[in-house]
């Protein structure tokens, strides 16, 4: 495990910590592959029910790649097509983790930091956060695997201002086009991003796991088989529902009656 990711369980919440503070908590091709093996392995624990996402110091969610490093780690092709496996790589171990993932974001979140925040499935920003990919100013290209996650999230027209403007955006702009679901005051920005997490890690863990699988599979635009459509009836078989439904009864507000 690399030193630039450092995870802390707190059950049944996790967080998983971008940790180079004085880089901007940047990762280098051990690092992008260490965040991989972090989400993976939470994503196997059955006591944690919601993973938080977040850098370390509190000026930077992540300013991505390591640059000092692509002299030794990003020269020659093949160590390309490796570095670029490692972030591929991390990008699906986050998209796909079973739990609920919260990127909290303070500061800069740029490049592969972006990306890593655009695979989280939500996103809670300080005001003072600023977002963008300056990489042509680099000569650098984002690989297909790390466009999807921002483009299924953004569409191509805020993809393609950041990348070929290079100019980074506001917590104000990044709420508009939809890459933060919410902003907050800096100095609360962590306090609510718990709490949202919190509240995630409260609900009934399978549905949770059901809702993601279920968009995941909408998002691929292909006909779903009989099989995929009946699984969203499961849910009304399980404890979860029995127990939910049962507390909804004894708790229910009288003006709300539906679903």
């Amino acid at each position: 495990m690399s030193d630039r990711v450092v995870v802390e369980v707190a059950v049944p919440i996790a967080t998983v910590r971008l940790s180079d503070p004085e880089r901007h908590n940047v990762l280098d091709v051990a690092g992008w592959r260490a965040l991989a093996d972090a989400i993976d392995a939470l994503s196997e624990r059955d006591d944690v029910l919601a993973v938080a996402v977040r850098g370390t110091g509190g000026r930077a969610f992540s300013a991505g790649s390591d640059i000092g490093a692509f002299a030794d780690q990003r020269s020659t092709p093949d160590d390309v097509r490796d570095y670029s496996d490692a972030i591929a790589k991390a990008m699906r171990a986050v998209r796909g983790c079973r739990h609920p993932t919260v990127a909290i974001i303070e500061g800069i979140c740029v490049g592969g930091g972006l990306e890593i925040a655009a695979s989280c499935d939500l996103r809670v920003c300080a005001e003072s956060s600023r977002f963008g990919a300056p990489i042509n100013r680099l000569g650098l290209t984002m690989s297909h695997d790390e466009l999807e996650p921002l483009l299924q999230l953004l569409g191509p027209g805020p993809v393609l201002e950041m990348l070929l403007s290079g100019e980074l955006i506001d917590a104000a702009r990044a709420l508009s086009v939809g890459f933060v679901n919410r902003v907050h005051p800096d100095g609360a920005v962590v306090e609510e991003g718990y709490g949202l997490v919190a509240r995630i890690a409260a609900g009934a863990p399978l549905v949770n796991r059901w809702h993601k699988k279920f968009i995941r599979q909408l998002l691929e635009r292909r006909p779903l088989s009989e099989e995929e459509r009946a699984e969203a009836h499961e849910a009304f078989e399980t404890d979860d529902y029995r127990e939910g439904r049962t507390a909804f009864m004894e708790k229910r507000d009288p003006d709300f009656t539906g679903s």
